[in-house]
Order: structure tokens, then C-alpha cells, then sequence
């Protein structure tokens, strides 16, 4: 399994860029998402930018990335991770919603 971490960009270069995440600085290969500046979020796999996200993206991401971690280590209370999450359904993205009116592939089987 390969999971995205959100890094920022430090110093960007030409198709590398120094980029922060988890506390520290990696070598970022970004020719995949072009020229970036600094300041400027993305979501890296290793070693590589594939996206180039939103400040708040990110930090939802690695709030996810945080509730895992004390997840695998058998740790609770990690609600607050998931602030954007509490208190309401779970929604499917807008492309896998069916139009109103429309019957599931499996009626009429």
C-alpha cells in the first residue's frame, strides 16, 4: 500500500524541490505537477509530487495520517482528527452519486 503524505514546499528548484512534512525535509521530485513555489501544498508518494492540494486539504490529510498512526499503536481518542466528519452522514463523492430518479443496476435482476 502506498499512502500520499502533504509536504510543503521550502525551496523549490527546477523539477525538485525541498519540501516539508512530518516534521522533516525531503528531496521532492515534482516533475509530475510542474513548477512550484514555495509555500505552495502538495501531496507526495515516494519521493514524488503527484497533486498540488489546498492548505486546508492537507491538513485534513495529515490529520487522517495522524489518527492512523495512534490507531495502529491501539490508541483512542482521536475524534477531533476528523472534525469535518463529526456530526454528520457519510456522503459519497459527487461522480458516484446516482441522478435523482435513477434505479441501482440491481433492481430488476
Amino acid at each position: 500500500m502506498c499512502v500520499g503524505i502533504p509536504m510543503l514546499v521550502i525551496e523549490p528548484g527546477e523539477g525538485v524541490a525541498i519540501c516539508r512534512g512530518g516534521g522533516e525535509d525531503h528531496r521532492i521530485d515534482t516533475r509530475l505537477v510542474g513548477e512550484v513555489t514555495a509555500g505552495e501544498w502538495l501531496m507526495v508518494f515516494l519521493g514524488a509530487a503527484r497533486e498540488r492540494m489546498s492548505e486546508e486539504a492537507a491538513h485534513r490529510t495529515a490529520d487522517a495520517l495522524r489518527a492512523l498512526e495512534m490507531a495502529v499503536r491501539g490508541e483512542t481518542g482521536f475524534d477531533h482528527l476528523f472534525a469535518d466528519l463529526i456530526g454528520r452522514e457519510p456522503q459519497l463523492p459527487e461522480h458516484l452519486r446516482q441522478p435523482a430518479g435513477s434505479r441501482s443496476s440491481k433492481e430488476g435482476c
